[in-house]
């Protein structure tokens, strides 16, 4: 596998990036952290870990700067600021289809938390590239009146003990048009630190990888 540090351009920023590709990748997941989180979610590399050994190449993104980040930290002021991370997560999307070993792959969005909003978003924005979408613990209700122009086939995982966020992703569920289901992790909570709950998740996101990522929704 080949991996490397990344630098995408984002309108007035630049974003930073992991990127990893294994030799004869099928597909690029495009990763998208939760709250107070970064590229180097511990979660989300677990998860990212599981699907290059799988064959599919990875994409861990900072959506917000390092002052952005401060800022944050302290007042909580971008987290939800969906639109901005949503624009970050197109402007990699964008990115990967100039690079002549990444343009070719179809791409998944895997959303944590409120960045699964943001994946739903650039996944109706990019619907000729997005082919898949996965929420752990997400917030897909955050995307709004977007969720009904999803087109890609859209994963929602979530923790059993997290009663509120089930609820919160039955009503988004509703509201795709696109093939969705959601996927109770029993005995999980919002973070998904119980044993074997996380190895559950990363089986769960490779399996929708390999059901959707190696012809798209459209069979192309």
């Amino acid at each position: 596998m080949v991996g490397e540090a990344v630098r995408i351009p984002a309108v007035d920023i630049t974003i930073d990036g992991d990127l990893i590709v294994p030799s004869e990748a099928t597909g690029l997941v495009i990763f998208a952290h939760g709250s107070g989180s970064s590229r180097f979610s511990r979660r989300n590399r677990t998860v990212a870990d599981v699907l290059n050994e799988g064959g599919f190449a990875t994409l861990l993104l900072d959506l917000l700067t390092r002052e952005e980040e401060a800022v944050d930290q302290q007042t909580g002021q971008f987290r939800f600021d969906i639109d901005r991370l949503a624009a970050r997560v197109i402007a990699a999307i964008d990115w990967s289809g100039e690079l002549r070993a990444l343009a070719p792959l179809p791409i998944g969005c895997f959303g944590a938390s409120t960045g699964a909003a943001a994946a739903l978003m650039a996944a109706a924005a990019r619907p000729a590239r997005v082919h898949a979408v996965i929420s752990r613990g997400g917030r897909p209700d955050l995307a709004g009146d977007v969720l009904p122009r999803v087109e890609a086939p859209t994963l929602l995982i979530v923790g059993g003990h997290d009663e509120p966020v089930i609820e919160l992703n039955e009503a988004a569920r509703r509201r795709l048009r696109a093939p969705a289901q959601t996927v109770i992790v029993p005995g999980a909570t919002h973070l998904f630190e119980e044993p074997g709950a996380l190895e559950q998740v990363s089986r769960l996101a490779l399996e929708w990888c390999q059901l959707y990522l190696k012809t798209g929704p459209s069979g192309s």
